[in-house]
């Protein structure tokens, strides 16, 4: 997708392609639609003219019929028109928040995975879904009723004068006034004021989504909202902001509504002043009553002019959030990747900031773990375990210093190649609802049925596949088939041996598994070594003290390393987290009273 310089409009119908052509001839139908419509005003017109004229004796009203009937015939033409406008800006519409979203999707998947983190989830789902969809309603609905409404008014301006150019121009003296109403609330300073309200929005749409992943933690210690600081100050935050809104608009708003709605009244005093004494003529009643049916339609043209000016602001603010993240760059890749000679991986004098002005996460860290053995990162929250982990995925790059994988600088290796030859088990592993044998498939496609189970064997998933109804084909949320989260964490581990990569990264992967099965799953954890690199990352130490090797991290630096043993005689941090871990795992409710 090419960069994009414009903003509005110009720049959302690029997205339309083909469809481009659907939108201007909308505009041309709906713009006909409009002068289609004024028709039957003058229909009106003549019959009201042709009453007046023959009094009390309508047996000499020979065209009330036919006028009345020209009058249906050019509303329902009008209608039919208006109809063809909107088939033609909904398929435009449709195609463009399509695109919009395909673009997006298409650039994302090339985005490093650390940019959703950074992101959030919440905010970047708005963008992909509510922000993108916002244009069809400007497309499909505002642009269409935009050229009628201003056609509709030309139309208006010759019919006003045309018939009696006193009332006509008693008719513009409202407009005029309500024109000047609607600018202070659609002018140039509310694109900013609109530009805070999305981001009231979606640091609300961010926090809501935390605070449901919270939800179980909330409510296992009672808690309400409330205890979700950020999720209701965000609340509070937008809330403030549409009060505040609201009572700025106030004034200006009512201003707008008497004002458009007050044409009869300058159209009463017109008619009082030129009927005052004896100066009574028909024409100037028929003239009134005339204007009086038609003025509404003035009303009605200029809201549709309001409601466009602020649809128009919302585009603005999607095509710019949009291109926000069409503007980010992916990582770099060489033109002609390299392939790693071995399965061993290194970190040298690595430096990685989340943000240039964060502190480091990560301040010349080197590591390495060698191929057939087991390597374990430990250390307290925050000490940059699951950066490291990232960095061997390439979820990003590294400030400063190498990460190297078969003595190859990542950043050298083509991302297929990669992706291919590392494997990584999330803490929190999220499966699809699809079978269970398409989830492991998506580690390897053309994966026998053979091969699946025996997968799900090594990662100790027998007695999952016993209680399903259909095994490994049973599919996940189906008639209230669901995993638990250990259940689930095994399936993606079984995932993971499937890929058979060079490289396996567990992120606290045995995090949820039962006490019963952990020494289940460090067998498989010990077979799936062989041959391979692992890298475990674990607060339960007891998961990683057959390690062949320990790291232990402390912001972000390389405190110590050694087996579990060996950790342990230099009595230092991991002796204390051990101690620590120790005196956790005997804690009883009895002790604690």
């Amino acid at each position: 997708m090419k960069e994009k310089n414009q903003r509005g409009l110009s720049a959302l119908l690029e997205y339309a392609g083909g469809c481009r052509k659907l939108t201007y001839l909308s505009l041309i139908l709906s713009a006909l639609s409009s002068l289609l419509a004024l028709l039957p005003f003058v229909c009106l017109w003549r019959i009201i003219r042709e009453v007046l004229e023959v009094r009390l004796d309508y047996s000499q009203a020979t065209g009330i019929v036919r006028n009345g009937w020209m009058a249906v015939l050019f509303a329902v033409l009008a209608w039919l028109v208006y109809v063809a406008a909107l088939v033609c800006s909904h398929g435009s519409a449709f195609r463009t928040a399509a695109n919009m979203k395909k673009a997006l999707l298409h650039h994302i998947a090339r985005l490093p995975i650390g940019f959703a983190d950074e992101m959030g989830s919440g905010k970047l789902r708005r963008i992909v879904t509510e922000v993108t969809g916002s244009t069809e309603t400007l497309l499909a609905h505002n642009l269409p009723d935009m050229a009628g409404a201003i056609t509709l008014p030309l139309g208006m301006l010759v019919m006003l004068f045309v018939y009696d150019w006193r009332f006509g121009l008693a008719c513009l003296i409202p407009i005029a006034l309500s024109f000047v109403a609607m600018m202070r609330m659609a002018g140039p300073a509310m694109q900013e004021d609109m530009r805070q309200y999305q981001n009231a929005l979606e640091r609300m749409s961010s926090e809501a989504v935390e605070y449901v992943r919270g939800v179980p933690v909330v409510k296992t210690f009672g808690q309400t909202v409330f205890s979700f600081h950020r999720f209701k100050a965000s609340i509070d935050e937008y809330c403030e902001f549409c009060m505040h809104y609201t009572r700025m608009m106030r004034k200006s708003m009512l201003g707008y509504t008497v004002l458009i709605h007050s044409a009869f009244v300058f159209l009463l005093c017109l008619t009082l002043f030129l009927i005052r004494g004896d100066n009574y003529q028909t024409d100037i009643l028929l003239n009134f009553l005339f204007y009086v049916i038609f003025t509404p339609a003035i009303a009605t043209a200029m809201s549709k002019v309001m409601f466009m000016s602020e649809n128009s602001m919302k585009v603005k603010d999607a095509v710019a959030r949009t291109d926000a993240i069409l503007g980010l760059r992916p990582l770099p890749e060489a033109e002609r990747g390299r392939e790693p000679g071995s399965a061993t991986v290194e970190l040298m004098d690595v430096t990685y900031r989340y943000s240039p002005d964060a502190s480091a996460a990560l301040s010349h860290l080197s590591l390495k773990a060698e191929r057939n053995e087991i390597v374990a990162l430990v250390g307290p929250s925050g000490s940059g375990k699951t950066t490291v982990a990232g960095l061997i995925s390439r979820f990003f790059d590294p400030q400063e210093g190498q990460v190297l994988l078969g003595g190859v600088d990542v950043r050298q290796i083509s991302k297929e190649e990669l992706m291919r030859r590392v494997a990584y088990v999330f803490q929190d592993s999220r499966l699809l609802k699809r079978s269970i044998a398409d989830n492991l498939r998506i580690a390897k496609p053309n994966a026998s049925e053979e091969e699946l189970l025996e997968a799900l064997k090594k990662a100790q998933c027998s007695d999952i596949l016993s209680r399903l109804p259909q095994g490994i084909h049973t599919v996940l949320g189906a008639r209230g088939t669901y995993l638990s989260g250990g259940e689930q964490q095994r399936i993606a581990i079984a995932r993971a041996m499937l890929k058979d990569a060079d490289v396996v990264i567990l992120d606290e992967a045995s995090a949820f598994v039962d006490p019963e099965c952990e020494a289940q799953v460090q067998l498989a954890f010990r077979e799936m070594a062989k041959g391979k690199t692992v890298i475990m990352i674990a607060h339960r130490l007891s998961t990683v003290r057959n390690a062949d090797r320990i790291y232990v991290l402390e912001n972000g630096q390389l405190a110590e390393q050694g087996k579990h043993g060996e950790l342990l005689e230099q009595k230092g941090l991991y002796a204390q987290m051990w101690a620590e871990y120790q005196k956790a795992a005997s804690w009883k409710v009895g002790e604690a009273v």
